[in-house]
């Protein structure tokens, strides 16, 4: 999955120490982000790479996490011209380039990007918020409001009917991928009760055994999904929400439309019940 990075170390403590020239600039525009792509791997702008023709590129920066020993910034007075070899590509080029710590970067920056997009102001009094110092953190100077990164809890549940699983397309979407039933947390309830009621929701079908299985950071949605397996009970009759998907139906294990895994934790569980793994 996108997270694992292998020998790789992805360290989210807030260290907002000054780049070095080897450090990477992460830059976004809505849904796009800089890069320089070249047989299927990717790169991001670097501090030293801009230090001729920017000097001041060192003066204006905003701490992200670090992988390894590279750390990653948002620089908010960046201009995409300054770093001409470089493209703005749409972020869903992380699920297909690598090297894996790039997309990882790539994806998590973006979550630290639109929080911050969406955080400039006091959600208390209205006045303009600022970083704090020591933490990854908003602070309003007139009221003293806080905010912290919004994580969201959402699930992902793979529904077995015996040896076939249920799978579903969203309605509205550009892709056309298979994916599992999935839904956010609502106040007040557990993940397994989420689980009942998503599955409920969306297909009409009721389930019973809901066992966890793993848990992803997913950055678009700015969410930790947590993945389920749980069982058909009663009828299996799908009554499909039409606003949420656009189809739904069950497939044997040998006809799951996919062989290799990626990045999502949701193709993960799709094989995982193909290769009979899902015990």
């Amino acid at each position: 999955m996108i997270q694992d990075l292998e020998k790789h170390i992805f360290h989210n403590e807030y260290q907002p120490v000054p780049p070095k020239k080897t450090d990477c600039i992460l830059y976004y525009e809505k849904h796009a982000v800089l890069v320089h792509t070249s047989h299927d791997m990717l790169t991001f702008p670097s501090f030293g790479e801009l230090e001729q023709t920017v000097p001041d590129i060192y003066k204006d920066y905003v701490y992200l996490f670090s992988i390894d020993e590279t750390c990653y910034y948002l620089v908010p007075s960046f201009c995409p011209e300054w770093a001409p070899d470089f493209t703005l590509e749409d972020i869903s080029v992380f699920r297909t380039l690598g090297p894996r710590k790039h997309a990882f970067a790539l994806i998590t920056g973006f979550h630290l990007f639109t929080w911050y997009q969406t955080h400039r102001f006091c959600g208390a009094c209205g006045h303009e918020n600022v970083h704090d110092k020591k933490e990854r953190m908003m602070l309003c100077p007139a009221c003293g409001n806080t905010q912290y990164p919004r994580i969201s809890p959402a699930v992902i549940v793979a529904v077995r009917n015996g040896e076939r699983l249920l799978l579903s397309k969203y309605a509205g979407r550009n892709h056309t991928r298979y994916a599992l039933i999935a839904g956010f947390a609502e106040i007040g309830e557990t993940l397994e009760e989420t689980v009942k009621r998503e599955v409920l929701e969306e297909v009409g079908l009721k389930v019973k055994n809901i066992h966890y299985y793993k848990s992803q950071p997913w950055a678009l949605s700015g969410s930790l999904l947590s993945g389920f397996y749980c069982d058909l009970d009663g009828d299996d009759q799908i009554t499909l929400d039409e606003t949420e998907l656009a189809v739904a139906e069950w497939f044997e294990r040998k006809d799951i439309p996919y062989e290799d895994y990626d990045v999502s934790l949701t193709r993960e569980m799709m094989l995982q019940f193909k290769k009979g793994l899902d015990v």
